[in-house]
């Protein structure tokens, strides 16, 4: 008999959540949050977005071209816990020279917790890495990230601010994942022999997040990946035995033309340990591997339709 697993919940009810970057992560994090009673507000750059999250419960700004919020201390004054999620460009976090002094200065602010990669670690050669090993980023995306990472981090140690810094693996959940990538006509199987990823469902961000709001350690670093590394032509593979189609061709890596930014990933390769998160938050993994997580991205998809069936019998016979 299979063993049931249970979502960490938040022990702290009535708090509110800020997200800079109010994306999927962000999205997935604050629905499961506002069960228990928080509030949600964050930034996007999208107008049309803003009216989405503003009906959806969320209190949603614009972040403009300025990266500026023009009344910090009203923005933030009830805001306990912030999600930083806007990716790095040239110049470093978009955030941190604008509005991480306003943060650490306010107060009431608990917990907040940044969104980097597993790619600061660079290519170890198929090596496992955990949150000790010396980040070497060799691409562009993770020097980026582990330069914004070092500017939070900065904040923390200098002015206070209680910072968490979340490693994802690549994320993946419904709506974004292999199934998605295969329905799309998009995926491939890409072959380069030993070459392995960690990846990561969307709902194991959320309780591995919520578990560390539980359990702040200002200052820690947490991996966030599954336990099964593996080739990504395997997980398209899976994909299309849920789906029921005949996976795409094999094609080597040196002979695969490819967007310099998807080539990027496949200079690293390493496997990811989460033993941190497991030993200090207590994080036991929905989803450990892709097999499970790809077949609980086909049973949302499945009750998904049921539910649409079901409300067009029920105004068919109304």
């Amino acid at each position: 008999m299979t063993e049931t697993k249970h979502t960490i919940e938040p022990v702290q009810r009535d708090k509110k959540l800020f997200c800079f970057g109010y994306g999927y992560t962000a999205s997935f994090l604050s629905d499961r949050l506002k069960k228990f009673g928080w509030k949600a507000a964050g930034t996007t750059t999208d107008p049309e977005k803003k009216v989405f999250l503003k009906q959806a419960g969320v209190e949603a700004m614009l972040y403009d071209n300025n990266r500026t919020i023009m009344d910090p201390y009203q923005t933030f004054k009830d805001v306990t816990h912030v999600l930083l999620c806007i990716p790095p460009g040239a110049d470093g976090d978009p955030v941190v020279d604008v509005h991480g002094s306003d943060l650490a200065k306010m107060p009431n602010i608990e917990w907040v917790g940044y969104l980097s990669t597993t790619a600061v670690y660079g290519n170890q050669d198929g090596n496992w890495v955990d949150e000790m090993t010396q980040p070497e980023p060799e691409s562009r995306r993770g020097a980026l990230r582990l330069r914004a990472e070092q500017q939070w981090q900065f904040l923390h140690l200098n002015e206070g601010l209680p910072l968490h810094v979340f490693r994802l693996s690549g994320i993946y959940g419904p709506g974004r994942s292999a199934i998605d990538s295969v329905r799309t006509g998009t995926a491939r199987r890409i072959d380069k022999p030993n070459h392995v990823f960690n990846r990561v469902h969307v709902e194991d961000i959320v309780q591995t997040l919520v578990a560390s709001m539980n359990k702040p350690n200002p200052g820690a670093i947490y991996n966030v990946s599954d336990d099964f590394p593996s080739p990504s032509h395997e997980v398209v593979s899976f994909a299309c035995n849920l789906i029921g189609i005949d996976p795409p061709p094999l094609i080597p890596f040196d002979q695969a033309e490819m967007a310099p930014i998807v080539r990027s990933f496949y200079k690293d390769n390493k496997r990811v340990k989460n033993d941190r998160i497991k030993a200090e938050l207590g994080v036991d993994l929905l989803y450990p591997d892709y097999h499970s997580g790809l077949q609980a991205c086909m049973d949302v998809e499945d009750q998904t339709a049921a539910l649409l069936r079901f409300e067009q019998t029920d105004a068919s016979t109304g």
